[in-house]
């Protein structure tokens, strides 16, 4: 089997780590994270080799980045940009709960764990994290570094452009745009169109104020000023 390296150590790591298991198709090498003081010790009974760049001594292994929380939802994009891998070098984890339509399309570096659902026609992009219990319905476009925590519902033919974070159990109306680098606060209910570079929250969901800066420098480095259709590359 392909060895496999998680890049983080963290929640979402760790979870991830768990689903490598249950899943199979890969041996599970160990976990990578710039934190020293983890270095040489287990999480969760799997080691920390060491940091994060120590991917490029281990040409032979596959890696999925599993960083990033609402406080800093471009982590993950920035860790991507830096290590500079090429995309055959990015895993797909697919946890077996999960139920992938064979019309459905998910790119290099995502990750979808327990009990998710992708129903008709759903592209999801590159290094996605789509938490369990998460229901994406017929012709879902989900962009590259998108977040979607536990029990999030979108509707059909929503879109979330790159970026984007939707916080746990909030809902999303069919034909809804979701702005690049936005986050959606948990529990909220989308009824219209999100900006990009916004916080929105509630139900129905209103704005609350600019994204932080790390999101909104990701969006300028990325799109400029205006925003950019969901692309990259699917498998």
């Amino acid at each position: 089997m392909t060895g496999l390296v998680i890049i983080g150590a963290g929640g979402f790591a760790r979870e991830t780590a768990q689903a490598v298991r249950d899943a199979g198709g890969f041996t599970l090498l160990g976990h990578l994270d710039d934190d020293p003081a983890l270095h040489g010790k287990e999480v969760d009974g799997v080691p920390v080799l060491g940091g994060c760049d120590m991917v490029h001594d281990l040409p032979g292994a596959q890696a999925v980045v599993c960083v990033g929380n609402p406080r800093d939802y471009a982590a993950r994009a920035r860790l991507v940009r830096r290590l500079g891998l090429p995309a055959d070098r990015y895993a797909t984890v697919i946890h077996p709960t999960a139920a992938v339509s064979a019309s459905s399309r998910i790119g290099p570096g995502s990750v979808l764990l327990a009990h998710c659902a992708l129903t008709a026609a759903v592209q999801v992009g590159a290094h996605v994290a789509v938490m369990p219990h998460v229901v994406l319905t017929h012709d879902d476009v989900v962009g590259d570094h998108t977040t979607l925590a536990s029990g999030v519902r979108l509707g059909g033919g929503a879109r979330l452009e790159p970026g984007a974070y939707v916080g746990s159990g909030a809902l999303i109306r069919e034909g809804t745009t979701i702005g690049a680098w936005s986050l959606i606060g948990m529990g909220s209910t989308v009824l219209g169109d999100v900006p990009p570079g916004e916080v929105w929250a509630g139900s129905p969901a209103r704005r609350l104020r600019a994204a932080d800066a790390s999101a909104l420098d990701e969006h300028a480095r990325r799109t400029g000023p205006a925003p950019r259709p969901v692309g990259g590359p699917l498998t």
